[in-house]
C-alpha cells in the first residue's frame, strides 16, 4: 500500500513538471536520445506505471483475499463456537425440561400423596374424635391451667354443660359438682403418674374415676375419665346379697341345730320350774337356779338369731375405717356360733390361735362384706378339716395378720384336707361347678364371691397355697385406710 501510494505521489510529480514546460510535449515527435519519440515514452513509462499499480493491486488483493480468508476462518470458528455453545445450551435446556418435568411429576405424586395423607389424618381425626365423643365414660381433657380441652358427649349429659360452653373455661368454676378435687388432678400432673379414684353417695350413685397425665405434651395437660357405675354396683350388691341368702341356706341346718339347743334346754328348765311349782313346798334356790339357766337359753338363741339377721341383712353400706382384729374376732364369734360339719365337727371344737403384729393400721371397708369373706374361709376351713376321718388328727386353724405398711396381709391357715392342683385353678372362678370341671370341683367349695368383695369391692387381693404335707393357707391382702 505504501509503495502504490509512493508511486503515485511520483507520477503527479513528473506530470506537474511537465504540465509547466510543454503541456503538449507528450504529443510531439521529439526524439529522444534513446530513438525512441516523446510518445513511446509516455506510453512505457504509463505501461511501467499500469504494471507496477497492477501488481500493487494484485499484492494487495491478495493480502486482502488472504486477511478475509483468515478472518473468514476466524468467523468460522466463531460460528462453529456459537454452534457449539448453541447446541450445548439446547441440551441444557433440554435437560432442564425433562429435569423439570420429572420434578413437576414428582411433585404431582407428592402433592397427591399429600392430599391422601391429609385425607387420611382428618379420616383418622375424625374418628378418634368420634370414639372420644361416644365413649361412655364421661371424659374430660385439662391443659396446665386447669381449662377444659376435651368435654365429650356423655360429659355433656351427666354434668348439662355443652361443649360449646365449656371448653376453655377452668374445670372447678365449670362444673362445681364434679367428683372429683382439684389436689387430685394436681397430684397426677405432679407425680406423672395415674390416680384411681372411687366416689359414691350411698343409695344414689357410684363413681370410678382415673386421673392421668400426658407425657409428651409440651403443656402438661391430664386426662380425667369418670365411669358411672351405679348400675354396676346395685348389681354386684344384689349378687352378694345373694350369695349371702345362699349361705344363709346351706347354713339352716346348723343354725336350727344351735337354735334348737338352747330352746330345747330352756323348756326343759321351764317344764322343771313348773313341776316344782306345782308342789307344796318348791325350792326357791332351785326355781333361782332353773329359770337363769331358762334365761341363759333364752340369751344364747336370741344372739344366734341376731348375728344371723346382721349378716344376712347387712351391706351395701358405706365403707369406713375398720380394725381389722376386731373384724376377724366377731367373725370367729359367728363361726363359732353357726358353723359345723355333717361329719359332725362343730367349728367350737377346732382349735383356733391367733397371731397378729402390733400396730396395725385401720383398713377402709363395708364391715359386714369382710365378715362374711371371713366367715366364707372359715366354713370351707371347717369343711376341710371335717372331712378327715382320724380319731388322732386334731383340727386346727391359725390366724395371724402382718403390717405391709401400705395395707394388711391376713393368712387364715389349717391343716385340713388339701386343695388339688386343678382345684386351685378354679376355687374363685364363679360357675366352677358348670362345664368340663364341674366333676372336679363341687360348687359348695368355690368361693368366687368372696373373690369379687376383695378384690372388686375393696381393691385387694386373694390367693390359696394348699398341699397335703403343709396344709393350706389363704392369703388375703387388704389396702390400708391412708
Amino acid at each position: 500500500m505504501k509503495l502504490l501510494l509512493r508511486a503515485c505521489v511520483i507520477i503527479s510529480s513528473f506530470l506537474c513538471q511537465a504540465a509547466t514546460a510543454d503541456i503538449f510535449w507528450l504529443w510531439r515527435e521529439n526524439q529522444l536520445p534513446g530513438g525512441e519519440t516523446n510518445w513511446q515514452y509516455v506510453a512505457n513509462t504509463s505501461s511501467s506505471i499500469l504494471i507496477l499499480a497492477l501488481s500493487f493491486t494484485a499484492i494487495k488483493l491478495f493480502l486482502s483475499r488472504r486477511q478475509v480468508n483468515r478472518y473468514n476462518s476466524e468467523l468460522e470458528k466463531i460460528r462453529e463456537q456459537l454452534e457449539n455453545r448453541v447446541e450445548e445450551r439446547t441440551s441444557n435446556l433440554n435437560e432442564a425440561n425433562k429435569l423439570l418435568q420429572s420434578t413437576n411429576i414428582a411433585l404431582a405424586e407428592e402433592i397427591k400423596e399429600h392430599l391422601n395423607t391429609t385425607n387420611q389424618l382428618r379420616g383418622s381425626e375424625a374418628y378418634i374424635t368420634d370414639i372420644l365423643r361416644s365413649m361412655p365414660l364421661m371424659l374430660i381433657g385439662l391443659d396446665d391451667q386447669n381449662r377444659i380441652t376435651q368435654w365429650n358427649r356423655q360429659a355433656e349429659n351427666i354434668s348439662g354443660i355443652d361443649a360449646k360452653h365449656a371448653l376453655g373455661n377452668n374445670l372447678w368454676e365449670c362444673y362445681q359438682e364434679i367428683p372429683l378435687t382439684q389436689q387430685n388432678v394436681d397430684r397426677s400432673r405432679n407425680d406423672r403418674k395415674a390416680v384411681s379414684l372411687k366416689y359414691s353417695q350411698r343409695e344414689q350413685y357410684h363413681f370410678n374415676i382415673l386421673v392421668y397425665p400426658l407425657h409428651n405434651q409440651l403443656e402438661t395437660g391430664v386426662v380425667i375419665l369418670i365411669d358411672n357405675v351405679t348400675e354396676q354396683v346395685n348389681n354386684n350388691n344384689l349378687l352378694i346379697q345373694r350369695d349371702k341368702m345362699s349361705s344363709m341356706g346351706e347354713m339352716a341346718a346348723v343354725m336350727a341345730h344351735d337354735i334348737n339347743l338352747p330352746l330345747s334346754a330352756s323348756l326343759k328348765d321351764l317344764q322343771v320350774v313348773r313341776q316344782a311349782l306345782a308342789e307344796q313346798s318348791p325350792d326357791p334356790i332351785e326355781l333361782n337356779e332353773l329359770l337363769e339357766n331358762a334365761l341363759i337359753s333364752g340369751q344364747q338363741a336370741t344372739s344366734i338369731v341376731e348375728n344371723l339377721i346382721a349378716f344376712s341383712t347387712g351391706g351395701g353400706e358405706e365403707k369406713k375405717a375398720t380394725n381389722i382384729i376386731e373384724t376377724i374376732e366377731n367373725s370367729l364369734e359367728l363361726a363359732n356360733t353357726l358353723l359345723s360339719n355333717p361329719s359332725g365337727l362343730r367349728f367350737k371344737d377346732i382349735s383356733v390361735t391367733q397371731q397378729h403384729a402390733d400396730n396395725l393400721p385401720e383398713i377402709l371397708c363395708q364391715t359386714t362384706e369382710i365378715q362374711q369373706v371371713f366367715l366364707s374361709l372359715l366354713r370351707h376351713a371347717c369343711y376341710a378339716l371335717g372331712a378327715i376321718d382320724d380319731a388322732d388328727h386334731t383340727p386346727r386353724i391359725n390366724i395371724s395378720t402382718i403390717n405391709e405398711g401400705h395395707g394388711i396381709t391376713v393368712r387364715i391357715y389349717h391343716n385340713g384336707v388339701a386343695i388339688n392342683e386343678k382345684e386351685q385353678q378354679y376355687i374363685f372362678e364363679p360357675f366352677a361347678n358348670q362345664g368340663p370341671n364341674r366333676h372336679h370341683y363341687p360348687s359348695d367349695s368355690r368361693l368366687s364371691f368372696t373373690h369379687f368383695i376383695v378384690v372388686d369391692q375393696h381393691q385387694g387381693n386373694i390367693a390359696v397355697t394348699s398341699n397335703e404335707r403343709e396344709g393350706t393357707t389363704f392369703h388375703l391382702q387388704l389396702p390400708a385406710a391412708n
